[in-house]
């Protein structure tokens, strides 16, 4: 075997959240011959298999045992163009930003409004990760993946997939396959995306009357600097909770009773609530408890501001649940993969 296999690594830099805990085994994946390696050396030593990207959206409790598979593999290409749209591909390791960056810079347009999301390529179609109206799945083209159980390569079209609000096939059946690269649909000459009003107001303040791929991508990440604090100085994975989704009876009742809720309209008489709202009146805005908090400008993240633990973090997002459960009767569910599950 040629592949580098470490013992108890420590996990503290491949986690957004910066919490510490070690792999009892640690690999680093480029390509499938390297994963196949990793596979075969985890079965011949009963060793179970736990799976990692950009550590974004990973929420650590502790020692993971068995063997952690880190997917570094990187690059991207242009398959081919069929008028003015354009099939790109990326490996799987591929940070997702510097890679909607990359297809900025190629002229092609559609990822512009997914700018600033952290992680990589590979994960994107595990959350189907989404941003001021845009979704994955809405580009999404296809993607190669590994199957566990058979140990064959599997092609995935946008059907096979079942993709939902934060969700897909990948997520509901954790561990089973293994992404190794994703193709999307991109278009010089596609329609921006303009439909949530603080991009518009944020390009009107940069100046910009003619909107392209670039300045949305630039109005956006803008916005999302004010927003999220930065991992490097602040450790955090993002938004911790979706944005529940509740019929349009019980939706219409919150808003009788607080005017001020944020209502997202859904398909099938539905609605959307702002997580974040929620959160922000039931008093937790720039709550800090130790170590850990949620931040003082977005009620949606949970910090870590210095040795915060895995657990700490969660006993923090349950007494969050809790509280929003009990004053709005909505409950929250949490984005990040826990890692061991419990």
């Amino acid at each position: 075997m040629t592949l580098a296999i470490g013992r108890g690594v420590s996990l503290k830099p491949y986690n957004t959240f910066g919490v510490d805990g070690q792999a009892e085994y640690f690999a680093e994946v480029a390509d499938e011959q390297a994963l196949r390696e990793a596979l075969a050396f985890a079965e011949a030593n009963r060793l179970d298999v736990s799976l990692l990207g950009g550590g974004s959206n990973l929420l650590l409790l502790g020692d993971v045992p068995g063997l952690v598979i880190r997917m570094v593999g990187q690059g991207r290409r242009l398959l081919r163009e069929e008028g003015s749209r354009v099939l790109v591909e990326a490996e799987a390791g591929e940070p997702w930003h510097p890679f909607v960056t990359w297809t900025l810079g190629q002229g092609l347009g559609g990822l512009e409004n997914l700018s600033l999301i952290p992680g990589t390529v590979g994960a994107s179609p595990m959350q189907n990760v989404g941003a001021y109206g845009v979704e994955v799945k809405d580009l999404f083209a296809g993607l190669t993946a590994l199957d566990r159980q058979t140990g064959e390569l599997c092609e995935f079209g946008l059907v096979d997939c079942r993709f939902g609000y934060r969700d897909s096939l990948f997520k509901q059946t954790p561990g089973r396959w293994v992404i190794l690269r994703v193709r999307f649909w991109l278009d010089r000459h596609g329609p921006l995306r303009l439909d949530y009003g603080p991009v518009r107001d944020r390009l009107r303040e940069q100046g910009v009357t003619e909107p392209t791929f670039a300045t949305v991508s630039a109005a956006i990440t803008s916005i999302r600097q004010e927003k999220l604090p930065d991992p490097a100085r602040l450790g955090n994975a993002g938004s911790f909770f979706k944005n529940p989704i509740v019929d349009g009876a019980m939706a219409a009742a919150i808003k009788a009773r607080w005017p001020g809720v944020v209502v997202y309209p859904q398909p099938g008489g539905q609605a959307k609530l702002a997580a974040g709202w929620l959160i922000e009146q039931a008093g937790w805005k720039g709550y800090r408890r130790g170590d850990v908090g949620v931040h003082k400008d977005q009620a949606l993240v949970l910090v870590n501001h210095g040795n915060a633990t895995g657990a700490e973090l969660l006993a923090l997002a349950r007494d969050i649940q809790g509280s929003v459960e009990a004053r709005f009767g909505v409950a929250l569910e949490m984005e990040p993969n826990l890692l061991p599950r419990p």
